[in-house]
């Protein structure tokens, strides 16, 4: 007999599988399906939920949907394009809204209305709420209520009772909607769903899956795993291991030269030091240097470190003397990693993972990849290794992706691109016409606004964004160092407005230094690539970084660290930093991180000394509408 379950609908948001995931979490057992699926999906379904995506429902393209779930009696819950998708079904009006909302938002209640949804939530102050949207419901559909709004949405919350429908703008699957679990506990005890999903089942389908995935009709097949030394590799190399055994596992660390400093050494000594003696150490930093050399676009750049991890593992089981026909190749690969590559049918790519890459992809087609993370998040996968017993020293160190500080290195030709000498000025003039109130009078007078002449990754309602950061500066003294409002609460606002509306700006950075008698017309876009002198300058700062987080017990209190070196500098051999702390439960949302002043003065100090560094900035841009890297 199946499970009980809750269908969450795939309409290709960034999040659908977060969705499955929370409600996993609170024990109810989730399944995924295409919107497009036939009736007999569900079988055994209490209820529905219809995902985000990155379609306009009115657009000529959308996700194909087969109607006649509608039709059956069963709750059904929509959030973001799945809100707006019900209320067009049900004869309702979606178009552009007045307003986007990106990042927080209040939920007010209506007072007239009562919804099961918000049972057992204090909405004295309003609740708050994470949006990612531009268009909106103009008019609900035919026999819904509006139980609640935000200032810039009026129809936010949905629902038909006597249709058991429900539906949401916001997205309640992220952390940043703190009330969104308690929304869907509602909404599974209103479908009538038992507990019925916990870790020990999560733990025990992964090790079958493992074991099924090895076993092949030619024989059972031996597993050689990618080591990147994170916590994703770590945890699938020690699933492997219990569900294989150490002897029919090889684990396969390659530095290739993107690490941090001393980093291949401290990861040997960690795995020795827990009891895994099976794997090698292949030092393959000069072929991986020579595989980006010369390159400057980010997808071009990782998948060009994807495909030479192939090269390198073809060449370890030449050496090794392996039979190629009894070994498949592991990955540490999580959701978020295929969802932001476009791995799924809706979705738009963010960002090509190494692990998304083509011959990757081949080999997966080919049934040779074994992946036994590739449906959780990053907490999901720290909850299994903490319950398999490894240390908080493999389970909660900071996420670090098979390409490393590479993806850290940003590239330039050292000349702007038609495109960015078109939309800099119109970047620039943006900023500089922005009302911004957010700070104290003190800082408002010394205030200096501008753009950085670099683009870099983001996400706004599903889709990628590539586009200019814009830096605040205040006052500075005589030794370079510049005045930091003293509240983040501020900064955070602040950063929000200029991102929600800017046409050109993803990110907002607060300057923390500049070399004293370096002006800001001094600095210039620089020909830049990835090589060993420029990452031997990231290691050097980001190493300072790491080491100050460390000592004041900040390292655990945040989700990850980036330091990012920009190619904008006096010259093409001295560079300008990046630092970027988020904090985050699963990498698909986050906040940065608002570092005590005290330590971010001494972080500062100790990298202006540095003989190379021209200016050091703070990336206080939240997820959405920036990612956690540039690249």
């Amino acid at each position: 007999m199946s499970r009980e379950k809750i269908v969450v609908l795939d309409f290709g948001s960034q999040y659908a599988h977060l969705i499955a995931k929370r409600f996993r979490m609170l024990g109810f057992y989730s399944e995924i399906a295409l919107p497009s699926t036939s009736l007999e999906v569900f079988e055994n379904a209490k209820g529905i939920v219809f995902s985000g995506g990155p379609s306009s429902v009115y657009d000529e393209k959308v996700p194909e949907f087969n109607e006649e779930i509608l039709n059956l009696d069963i709750p059904i819950l929509g959030l973001c394009y799945g809100h707006q998708l019900m209320s067009k079904c049900y004869g309702g009006n979606v178009g552009k809204g007045d307003v986007g909302e990106f990042g927080f938002a209040t939920l007010n209640l209506n007072p007239e209305v009562e919804s099961p949804l918000f049972k057992g939530i204090d909405f004295s102050n309003g609740q708050q709420v994470w949006m990612s949207h531009q268009d909106a419901v103009l008019e609900p559909g035919e026999g819904f209520e509006v139980a609640g709004s935000t200032k810039d949405c009026k129809n936010a919350a949905l629902q038909n009772l006597s249709k058991k429908r429900f539906s949401l703008q916001c997205h309640c699957e992220v952390k940043d909607t703190p009330c969104g679990n308690q929304i869907f506990q509602n909404f599974a005890e209103y479908c009538g769903m038992k507990v019925n999903w916990d870790q020990d089942k999560v733990l025990a389908t992964i090790l079958e899956g493992i074991k099924s995935d090895a076993h092949k009709a030619d024989g059972d097949k031996n597993v050689l795993l990618f080591l990147s030394g994170g916590v994703d590799s770590t945890i699938a190399f020690a699933l492997l291991n219990k569900a294989l055994g150490q002897d029919r596992v090889l684990g396969l660390h390659i530095d290739n030269g993107f690490m941090r400093k001393n980093e291949s050494q401290k990861v040997a000594d960690a795995y020795r030091k827990f009891g895994f003696n099976n794997f090698i150490v292949e030092d393959a930093s000069e072929s991986f240097l020579k595989a980006i050399s010369g390159l400057t676009d980010p997808q071009k750049k990782r998948m060009a470190v994807g495909e030479n991890f192939i090269t390198v593992r073809d060449a370890v089981v030449k050496a090794q003397k392996l039979d190629e026909s009894k070994w498949m190749l592991a990955q540490g690969t999580l959701y978020p990693d295929i969802i932001e590559s476009g791995g799924t049918k809706n979705s738009h790519t963010i960002k090509t993972h190494h692990n998304r890459v083509e011959g990757i992809q081949k080999l997966i087609e080919q049934g040779m990849i074994i992946e036994p993370l590739k449906d959780l998040y990053k907490d999901e996968v720290r909850a299994i290794g903490k319950k398999l017993g490894l240390s908080d020293d493999l389970v909660m160190r900071h996420p670090f992706p098979g390409p490393g500080l590479s993806i850290n290195v940003l590239c330039s030709e050292g000349v702007q691109s038609e495109k960015d000498l078109e939309e800099l000025p119109k970047a620039q003039k943006e900023i500089q016409e922005m009302k911004i109130t957010e700070f104290c009078e003190h800082c408002m007078a010394g205030l200096v606004r501008s753009v950085l002449p670099v683009r870099s990754v983001g996400v706004q309602g599903d889709f990628r964004t590539y586009r200019f950061p814009a830096v605040l500066a205040f006052e500075q003294d005589e030794n370079g160092f510049c005045h930091v409002p003293k509240k983040w609460d501020k900064v955070e606002a602040c950063s929000s407005n200029i991102t929600n509306s800017s046409t050109y700006l993803n990110r907002t950075l607060i300057k923390l230094w500049q070399k004293p008698g370096v002006k800001d017309e001094d600095m210039k876009l620089q020909k830049g690539y990835c090589t060993k002198d420029r990452l031997d300058q990231l290691r050097e700062a980001d190493n300072i970084v790491l080491t100050n987080l460390h000592e004041s017990g900040w390292y655990d209190k945040i989700f990850q660290h980036l330091t990012i070196t920009l190619p904008y500098a006096t010259s093409a051999d001295r560079t300008s930093f990046v630092l970027r702390p988020v904090c985050s439960e699963d990498v698909m949302t986050a906040r940065f991180a608002p570092l005590p002043l005290d330590l971010l003065d001494k972080i500062v100090h100790e990298i202006a000394a540095l003989p190379f560094v021209d200016a050091l900035y703070f990336d206080a841009t939240n997820k959405p509408p920036a990612t956690f890297g540039w690249e």
